[in-house]
């Protein structure tokens, strides 16, 4: 829907973070400062599982806590203001995945500063281990991560990648296959440094997935946040390593380069491979018209942002008001999607306007149906003015709405305000 959580502020700082997570442990424990000397043979096994040649020696040093959050929070202040921050943040609200009091550059440094156990400089070519990383698998797991980053950096630059992203789908999409694939290969490292194969076996991959993002008493921050800025975050390590996985799977060591050369378009690309791997693109829907619901006052509106809306947002908003099994299911019928978010020139309140595509008519109208419940639960209040199978119409906590459905396609667009209120 926006730019991934935290890339806003990774692309500040220059930095590809390794997340906290749930891992099993390991036997024995390296030091905290002798495991760089393990990063010249971490490469070569590396290199051997991938392929790839080490094309340079990637320095590596342990980074202090306070150091790092002071970087975080350099990167926050220029969050803070900027248009695309507070255009994302506005979004989250009126789709109703975060509350109103949420502050969405704030609460994604919070985040990284307390998740980041390491990360990669992809600028300075340099890969650091906070001090607070325990001296154990999560370090070895850490390290691992950031010297796939690096040397996937060497084949593909990432800074190169990441910016080539042609809209929010396409940007979170990469971002998956950037953090998958190092999440992949630092537990395939471990595996073939055991004296296994270099890949990860399925349950594995499955097990860590569950235990992406560290919870608890510990770690108040994501514990607390919205399920859109929980998810949002692992998505790019838990989606992004079965993707991986998958893609191997298929094309075993040509999987690879594959994802950097031919990535994939969609967040439905990583949650279901085989879309990715059929070549199923994404479709962008027509919006609908402002003056559908707002008439005349409809010139006195300017656009704010717009973007993207995937299986991923959709997937997570059905969750949150629907329920899990329900949500998830419906989402899975998604084919593309977009939104718009306009501001009035004088009363500076918003409006959004959002069109999805669905694989079917019958998926439309599940969607449809589905949606008229987001709309009773996000808001204190809901008044329906009309209702037939096709289209509903009311008000709600922002100002008036109209939900369409037209075939394959559901049009909804939320916020307008009479111009008596206005005034």
């Amino acid at each position: 829907m926006f730019r991934p959580l935290l890339l806003l502020l990774i692309l500040a700082i220059g930095a590809l973070a390794q997340p906290r997570s749930q891992a099993p442990a390991l036997t024995q424990a390296p030091a905290s400062l002798a495991i760089f000397s393990e990063v010249d043979d971490m490469l070569r096994t590396l290199s051997d599982i991938t392929g790839w040649k080490v094309q340079r020696t990637v320095p590596a040093e342990v980074l202090s806590k306070d150091n790092f959050r002071k970087m975080v929070e350099e990167g926050v202040k220029d969050a803070e203001t900027s248009k695309e921050t507070r255009a994302a943040e506005i979004a989250l609200k009126m789709f109703g995945l975060v509350p109103q009091d949420f502050n969405l550059a704030r609460e994604s440094g919070d985040l990284l500063a307390e998740q980041a156990a390491a990360f990669y400089d992809y600028r300075k070519k340099r890969l650091f281990v906070l001090d607070s990383t325990k001296a154990d698998n999560e370090q070895l797991v850490a390290l691992a991560h950031e010297l796939a980053h690096a040397l996937a950096d060497q084949q593909h630059p990432l800074r190169k990648f990441i910016s080539d992203a042609d809209g929010d789908e396409q940007s979170t999409a990469r971002q998956a296959v950037i953090e998958g694939q190092a999440s992949w290969l630092s537990w395939a490292y471990l595996s073939k440094k055991s004296g296994g194969r270099g890949e990860v076996p399925k349950a594995l991959v499955d097990r860590l997935a569950e235990g992406a993002g560290a919870t608890g008493d510990d770690f108040p921050v994501f514990t607390q946040a919205p399920l859109y800025i929980r998810e949002s975050l692992t998505f790019p390590y838990t989606e992004g390593m079965r993707f991986q996985d998958a893609v191997y799977r298929e094309l075993g060591p040509a999987a690879f380069d594959r994802v950097f050369r031919d990535p994939p378009r969609s967040t439905q690309h990583i949650m279901h491979p085989q879309t990715y791997l059929m070549g199923r693109m994404p479709t962008k829907p027509m919006l609908p018209r402002l003056e559908e619901t707002a008439g005349s006052e409809a010139r006195r509106f300017r656009i704010l942002t717009d973007g993207d809306v995937g299986e991923f947002d959709y997937g997570v908003l059905l969750r949150q008001y629907i329920g899990e099994t329900e949500g998830r299911e419906a989402a899975a019928h998604w084919r593309g999607g977009v939104y718009r978010l306009y501001e009035h020139k004088q009363a500076k309140y918003p409006v959004l306007a959002h069109s999805s595509e669905w694989d079917s008519p019958e998926a439309a109208r599940t969607f449809f149906e589905l949606y008229q419940r987001v709309l009773r639960a996000k808001w204190k209040k809901l008044e329906i003015a009309t209702s037939s199978p096709a289209q509903v119409t009311g008000t709600g906590d922002n100002g008036r709405f109209s939900l369409r459905l037209d075939g394959a396609t559901v049009h909804s667009i939320e916020g307008i305000q009479s111009p008596e209120r206005v005034r």
